[in-house]
């Protein structure tokens, strides 16, 4: 079938829309209808070549729709179910994956960076029959998409699909740092760098597990009012002040008469904004025994300037994760049934919609730092 798709031809260059070829989806596969698809960050570190994927590529991770045909092997998906699309799909048998760790799939992870489907193969060509890359096994900036079966998530019909393309990542990579990975309790000091879509989450996550205080800290301070909204108690805009020790004094630091601060600290730093000199900044107000969460993913030709002299005598820890640790068939269901009953709101997150053709325009305001909460791309 012939569909309209946003096509990475060339790092750090514009998308180019284009019509595209989808073939149909084989045994084990799905068809979907887009509905709505997130810009995310990393949408634009795969365009900048931060990370790279092989080119010519559909970009776009953040997806839900409505499935339009399955495959002959298919059985847990049939027409007119909603689904939300995700972009790792466990193998089940390598090691990672024998330990529970099916988020790390390293066979899926190979997979990904060819820019093919689980068979090793992509069912995207160019109007002249050029193949064209699946970007994380979704392509979803796309009026369809065929997904592996494992790969498409059913969800209840009840959560609307605007709000359910969160699940696909913003929401399950920042609530699944506090749950899975930092284990949050209620009375912890948190502090979060960065107020994007993965930072709101971890916010709203944080809040939940009853952690106090929340100080939320990004290099925009427009984004003060959508922060404190998702729950931050102390909002830092980092360009004006130096978050470091406003953060030790207020979590118990002493001012000593050498200007140094003695003490104070956060029980569980996350870091989602992927950017070297906030990491480097933000491991300064990490507390004794305190827990790092990296989160954010810095481009691979640049390194943070860290001193971790105090991480052995003060027994810190930093630990990594990606897509928030979660198991997708059975997270991603439930928390879409948290969604609908209220106790987890992302509809305050979507602060504007876009049609395909205005991609590049959201590439540059991302760029440019210029949005707040997630925008979202919306298809007839």
């Amino acid at each position: 079938m012939k569909m309209k798709a946003a096509v990475l031809r060339e790092y750090n260059k514009p998308l180019t829309i284009e019509e595209v070829n989808l073939a149909p989806p084989k045994d084990d596969e799905v068809l979907v209808k887009t509905a709505y698809t997130g810009f995310c960050h990393s949408d634009l570190s795969f365009m900048q070549g931060d990370v790279p994927f092989p080119v010519p590529t559909v970009v776009g991770h953040e997806a839900s729709g409505i499935v339009e045909e399955v495959g002959a092997k298919v059985t847990s998906l049939k027409k007119g179910d909603h689904v939300v699309a995700t972009w790792m799909v466990p193998c089940g048998s390598c090691p990672e994956c024998a330990s529970g760790q099916g988020h790390i799939c390293r066979v899926s992870t190979s997979i990904q960076m060819g820019g093919n489907l689980m068979d090793g193969t992509s069912r995207l060509t160019s109007s002249t029959g050029e193949r064209v890359s699946h970007t994380l096994l979704v392509a979803g900036f796309a009026e369809y998409m065929v997904l592996p079966e494992a790969g498409a998530i059913k969800i209840t019909k009840e959560l609307p699909l605007d709000q359910a393309c969160a699940l696909a990542c913003s929401m399950p990579t920042g609530f699944g740092a506090v749950y899975n990975v930092a284990q949050v309790k209620p009375g912890q000091s948190v502090a979060i760098w960065g107020m994007g879509g993965i930072g709101l989450n971890i916010v709203q996550g944080a809040r939940l597990r009853g952690a106090y205080p929340i100080f939320g800290v990004d290099i925009e301070g427009s984004k003060e009012q959508i922060a404190k909204e998702f729950g931050v108690t102390h909002f830092i805009d980092s360009s004006k002040e130096d978050p470091v020790p406003i953060i030790q004094l207020a979590t118990g630091g002493v001012k000593m008469d050498n200007g140094m601060i003695m003490g104070g600290g956060v029980d569980v730093l996350f870091e989602a904004s992927g950017s070297v000199g906030a990491i480097s900044q933000a491991v300064w107000t990490l507390g004794m025994g305190g827990k790092w969460i990296q989160v954010g993913i810095h481009p691979a030709h640049e390194s943070a300037n860290l001193v971790l002299t105090f991480f052995p005598p003060h027994c810190k820890s930093c630990t990594g994760t990606l897509y928030g640790n979660i198991r997708t068939h059975e997270d991603i269901p439930k928390f879409a049934e948290m969604m609908v009953r209220g106790e987890y709101r992302v509809d305050k997150l979507f602060t504007k919609t876009f049609k395909l053709e205005e991609i590049n325009e959201v590439a540059d305001a991302m760029r440019e730092r210029r949005i707040q909460g997630r925008w979202v791309c919306k298809f007839d």
